[in-house]
């Protein structure tokens, strides 16, 4: 039986959603003879990929909205709706981050640091490979930095993301064969 994704039906929930498209395209080697996957190890991936997730929209939003003050999330409005659109982002990211935070409490992901830390890159990998391909590329509704050069800017941030995905999906293959 499938749900409306798609997806076997025993992934209806956002995590269960999340764990799937995590399993099936990085290749984790969490399901065992078909069985469900150890509560502790479910818990550790999905709430290390929201932290990821959290955590490097949260560096975005400080360093090129802020810091640098390159973009904005809608760069095509005044300045106030600008601020406006960052803060929920912010508050978006912040809401992610809280709910990873409980995630991982109720796993104590502590014996299992590869799978902790290759899921955060995962998840922050795959945060700035969306973010970067949607919002710079497809959309265009800012670019890492506007200007003559905003191309070769939006690329590099896009190789990161990569580097990220590799790293962690590199972390997270080795936590599933110990």
């Amino acid at each position: 039986m499938y749900n409306f994704l798609g997806l076997p039906s025993k992934y209806h929930s956002l995590e269960g959603f999340i764990l799937y498209w995590v399993n099936a395209w990085y290749g984790l080697n969490i399901i065992h003879s078909g069985k469900e996957i150890c509560n502790k190890v479910k818990k550790t991936a999905v709430g290390s990929f929201l932290f990821g997730i959290g955590m490097i929209g949260m560096l975005d939003g400080i360093i090129f909205h802020q810091i640098l003050q390159w973009h904005s999330v809608n760069m095509h409005t005044d300045r106030v709706h600008q601020i406006i659109s960052d803060g929920l982002f912010h508050l978006l990211v912040t809401i992610i981050i809280f709910i990873s935070g409980i995630v991982l409490w109720r796993a104590n992901p502590l014996d299992k640091p590869s799978c902790f830390w290759g899921s955060f890159l995962l998840g922050a990998g795959t945060f700035n490979l969306a973010e970067g391909i949607i919002n710079h590329h497809v959309l265009q509704i800012h670019h890492v930095k506007p200007g003559p050069n905003q191309f070769l800017f939006d690329i590099s941030y896009d190789i990161c993301a990569i580097f990220l995905l590799l790293i962690g999906w590199m972390l997270v293959r080795r936590a599933s064969r110990t």
